[in-house]
Order: C-alpha cells, then sequence, then structure tokens
C-alpha cells in the first residue's frame, strides 16, 4: 500500500539514528534535567553558542548539519529525496523532539512513491493534511478510490500503472487538481471519455493520456471541451493520434490549449488549421499504416527460380513466408 511504501521512506530517512535523533551525539543538549534557565534549543538556536556547551564525546549542531548537507558525506539524503525529505532531517537534528507523526504528516506537502510496488491506495493517506502533490509512477496500481485522496491534492501522477477504469477515481475527486498523469496505463476509450469532463475536474489546467488506447477522436474531444482552464494536452501514443488531421482537429477544437503533446501551439499554426474543427467529416475511424521489409539473413529467398536441367524427375522446392505485426 501507499502507506507502507510511506514508513519505509520514513525509516529510510533515518530521522532517529545519527546524525539526526536524540544520542550520545547530542545528549547533554537534549537533558531533561538540565536547568530551565538554559533552556532548550530549538531550529532557530545559534549553533555557535551551542557549540560551546559540547561534551567530550559529542557533536556540536553546526558539525551534525554539516554531515547531512555535504554531498560527499555517507549521511547525505540520496539524489531522489525532495527539500522537506531534508527539512525533516535538519528539524531531527535541531530539535528532535518536534519529529513526531503529527507534526511529519504537516510538513509533506509533496509525495514520491516511484516504482515501489504499490498496489493500493489506502486511507492513511488522509493522514496528510497538507499534502499537494502525489506522485506514484511505474508502480502496480490498477484502481485508485478518490475516498483515499487528501482533498489538498492539485497534482496526481499515476504514470506507468495499470489503470483502465477511471469511475471509482471520479467519484469524489479532489476538487482543486490542476494536473492529472495517466500516461502508459489501460485507458480505452470511448467508455472513458464521459470521465474527462469539468464535472469532476472543474480546476484542471494539466491533463497526460499518453499511451491509452483513446480511439475516438470526435467522442474525447466533445468532453474535453467542457475542461475550461485545461492549457496542457497530451494524447501521443493513442491510435486516435493516427489520424491524418488529428493535430490540427485538436488545436481549432480547443482554441484555449496552450501546449499539445509537449509542443507548443503558436499563432501560426492556430491560423493554419482554423475551420477545421466543422469539417468532421475529414476525422475518419480508420489509419493506414504501410510496413516495409529491409533486409532478412538466415533464410532462402522466395523469388530465386529454381534451375533444373531438361527432363530431371527432381521435386521443385519452393519458399514462402508470413510475416505478422501485432498492434
Amino acid at each position: 500500500s501507499v502507506s507502507a511504501a510511506f514508513w519505509e521512506h520514513l525509516r529510510r530517512l533515518g530521522l532517529q539514528d545519527f546524525p539526526c535523533g536524540l544520542g550520545s551525539w547530542n545528549k547533554s543538549r537534549f537533558n531533561a534535567r538540565r536547568s530551565p534557565c538554559r533552556g532548550r534549543p530549538g531550529p532557530g538556536a545559534d549553533p555557535a553558542r551551542q557549540e560551546e556547551t559540547v561534551l567530550l564525546g559529542e557533536e556540536s549542531p553546526e558539525a551534525l548539519m554539516e554531515l547531512l548537507r555535504d554531498q560527499h558525506s555517507p549521511w547525505a539524503l540520496p539524489p531522489d529525496c525532495s527539500p522537506q525529505d531534508q527539512h525533516l532531517r535538519e528539524m531531527a537534528v535541531l530539535a528532535p523532539e518536534l519529529v513526531h507523526s503529527s507534526n511529519i504528516f504537516r510538513v509533506f506537502r509533496s509525495l514520491r512513491i516511484i516504482d515501489k510496488g504499490v498496489e493500493e491506495v489506502d486511507e492513511g493517506l488522509l493522514q496528510l493534511h497538507q499534502l499537494e502533490e502525489l506522485i506514484l509512477s511505474a508502480n502496480h496500481i490498477s484502481r485508485i478510490t478518490s475516498a483515499n485522496l487528501p482533498r489538498t491534492l492539485k497534482v496526481l501522477e499515476l504514470c506507468c500503472n495499470a489503470v483502465s477504469d477511471l469511475q471509482d477515481l471520479c467519484a469524489h475527486p479532489p476538487p482543486e487538481l490542476q494536473h492529472l498523469g495517466l500516461g502508459y496505463n489501460r485507458l480505452c476509450g470511448p467508455s472513458q471519455d464521459k470521465y474527462l469532463t469539468a464535472a469532476f475536474w472543474p480546476n484542471l489546467v494539466s491533463l497526460d493520456l499518453s499511451f491509452n488506447n483513446f480511439t475516438d477522436l470526435l467522442g474525447l474531444v466533445s468532453q474535453l471541451s467542457s475542461l475550461q482552464k485545461l492549457r496542457i494536452l497530451v494524447l501521443q501514443g493513442n491510435p486516435l493520434a493516427l489520424i491524418p488531421t488529428y493535430r490540427g482537429f485538436l488545436v481549432d477544437s480547443l482554441p484555449k490549449l496552450s501546449i499539445l503533446d509537449d509542443i507548443h501551439i503558436g499563432p501560426d499554426e492556430r491560423h493554419q488549421f482554423h475551420g477545421l474543427a466543422r469539417q468532421r467529416e475529414l476525422i475518419r475511424s480508420e489509419a493506414r499504416v504501410v510496413v516495409s521489409i529491409g533486409k532478412i539473413k538466415g533464410v532462402p529467398d522466395p523469388s530465386t527460380c529454381q534451375q533444373l536441367e531438361v527432363g530431371s524427375e527432381a521435386p521443385v522446392i519452393t519458399y514462402s513466408y508470413c510475416v505478422t505485426y501485432e498492434f
């Protein structure tokens, strides 16, 4: 589940291990028996002043922070970690008593769980009350229930999963969502087209549907046209992208679109395709693909005629081959 992957991510951060957390390396700074007049250092404390009171065998806050920030340090974060991960670890050095579940849940505004074998988006995500960005690419998610998504979400990325139906996701979707990434999934049109409207996504600015199995260009565009805030659309890799007038029809049908298939739509292109949306007879529900076979090694050439002597009774050998393409 996503929750299990989240807690595993926290474990990897080592918030309770050196140089973070409480231990022999900073015991005197957080000793509960210290005199109240000396106070307890917090995130805003002066590291230089704290260093004066460092006891033998302990490390100063400044030295501990350097171990976290130096990219060559064995305690440095891996490159795929976010700034909030770094913030959590620094907080675990300067004020480890603040690093508990409720504070951690408030810190996370972005959560990236990529290629971790996640199959289920469970209700544990609802504890992340401030979450705005959720990246779950390259997992094994086939079904996602909107009731388990924080209402604060603005970015939801589900690229490279096994999503084939949007019904559960659209039952009660996050109202402020601005980007929805569904590329490289198993969505088929026209059954899923009805879920791609402003009734479900009133604030959607960016939509990625690339490399699915959408086939009905007219039907899909009629639904997408209700997304008044949509500016970025990716449809490449779908069968409907093989239609000769595909790009021109979309450019003219969605006048507020700025980027289509990662290519900016300029004034010249919009002028060039002006009026194409009204010529629906140009949108054909078929595509023609020409396949050319180059050199094939290791098999006899079927076009070579076998030369036999006159009157020979030897059998004539012929060759034929069948090449199959799966689309």
